[in-house]
Formats: C-alpha cells, structure tokens, sequence
C-alpha cells in the first residue's frame, strides 16, 4: 500500500497490480501530487481525532480503488462528506441535550402541561432528572406507594370528619410514619394544636394536596416524562442542522455517482 501524509497520520492507498498488467510511469507517479493530503489535512480539526479519519478514508480508497488524481480526489470528498455527518449528530445531541437540560429546570410548567385537564399537578419540588430516568420497577413502586399514602390520608380525613370518641388517636394512627412525624413537628412549633379539628386542618392544608399532586405525578409518569423530553428536543433549534444534513446526503450521492461514472468509463477502456 502506498500512503497519503495527512498532517502526523498516513493514508493508506491502494496499489496498482502489477502482475496482471504492465506498470506505465504514470502508475508510477500518479499519487505523488497528492502525498499531502490536499484535502485531507483541512477537513479534520485540531481538536477531532485524525486516526478515526484515516480509518475512513482507508477505509474508502480500499473500497474503490481510485486510479489517478480525480478519483482520489473524489474518495477524499466521500470521506469530508461522512465526517461532516458526523459533526451535524454531534450538534444535534448538543442541541438536544441542551433542550434537556432547559426543560428538567423548570418542572413547574412541564409537569401541569403533560395533563392539562389535570387539577393538582403543579410540578412544585419535582426533580424531572430523576423523574425521567426511573426504571418500570420503580414506577411501579412509586405508584404504589403514592397511592397508599393517599389512601392513609384520605382514611384519617375521613375519621375525623365523623367524629365520636378517640377520633384524633384514630386518625392519627390511620397515618403513615412519616406524616405523624411531620405532624408532631407542626405541633412541637406550636403552628398547630394537638385536637382533632388541628390536625384536621393539617391534612386538609398540607398533606392532603402534596399526596394528591404525587400521586398524580405517579400516575401521570409516561406523559410527563414525554412532555419532558418533548419540550427538550426544541425541534426549531434543528431545522437548519437538518437542512445541512439533507445538503450532505445529495453531494454524497453526486460524488459516489462521479465515481461510479468514472470507474465504468475506465472498464470500457
């Protein structure tokens, strides 16, 4: 294999066969003009990794074997149109992530916009980064969970709606662990009174509406990661990648077409 220097890398280049036919001097010299690169050295930046494109573009000359100055020049071109594809999905994750990372901040308008008809979701102490990245296991877990401590509210709620003999020790044992406990901080503040009517007003105000929202939140988990991701992707930002990459996709079908053209013309000779 003969090579092409590409700043501190070689290209490898194919190599005449010299046992099925005689070697011209132009077989000799044909590749000596272009032994910089000279395209190669200008399409990888300083900061990308020029052995991943000479491997390409080995990759490329093997393939189709180019004979002579335009065919060589027209593999390098394949190969600037591929690592230009690259760099556009590059930015488009660039984008997408920066999208991401826009939308997890601000989980008080996705959260309410993922179910619009949906009262109680305010998205308030929502952390859309974990959120998103549950597994099914724990979504089902959080759902279940969420909906038990619902249900424990509603059920001490609802004792101390009816009332009678014993119902604030009744209701507050129908509570989970970490509502009495929440609970007894209010009452050791003195922000509420031990009695059935203070705790009554505790649920209503303070957690009732935050198990409502996390069920709801719970129940809701595929729109609103959808939402979420929705929202991130800001579509608008990758018009314009999309339009170069659709102006890549067209000059690699024109330069592969060139070759093809070429390589038939010089059979038939």
């Amino acid at each position: 294999m003969q090579t092409l220097e590409n700043g501190s890398t070689e290209i490898s280049l194919p190599v005449t066969n010299t046992e099925d036919a005689p070697q011209s001097s132009y077989d000799l010299v044909r590749f000596n003009a272009m032994q910089h690169g000279i395209l190669s050295r200008y399409t990888v930046l300083s900061h990308e990794n020029a052995g991943e494109y000479q491997v390409l573009l080995s990759a490329l000359l093997e393939e189709h074997q180019p004979a002579g100055m335009t065919e060589v020049h027209l593999v390098e071109e394949l190969a600037g149109i591929i690592w230009r594809k690259r760099r556009v999905l590059q930015a488009e994750g660039a984008n997408i992530n920066q999208g991401l990372k826009g939308a997890a901040k601000n989980a008080e308008s996705v959260v309410p916009s993922a179910a619009p008809f949906e009262t109680g979701l305010t998205g308030k102490n929502t952390d859309l980064r974990d959120l998103v990245g549950m597994t099914p296991e724990e979504i089902t877990e959080s759902q279940r969970d969420t909906r038990h401590d619902l249900d424990a509210t509603q059920k001490a709620a609802a004792i101390l709606r009816r009332g009678g003999a014993n119902a604030y020790d009744k209701a507050l044992r129908a509570l989970l662990p970490d509502s009495r406990e929440w609970w007894q901080d209010y009452v050791d503040e003195e922000e509420y009174t031990a009695t059935a009517e203070g705790l009554a007003d505790f649920i209503r105000e303070h957690i009732e509406p935050i198990c409502i929202g996390m069920e709801k939140e719970a129940r809701h988990h595929e729109a609103i990661k959808a939402q979420t991701l929705g929202e991130g992707l800001q579509v608008h930002r990758l018009e314009k990648l999309t339009r170069y990459e659709t102006h890549l996709d067209r000059k690699f079908e024109r330069t592969l077409a060139m070759i093809l053209k070429l390589k038939e013309l010089r059979s038939r000779g």
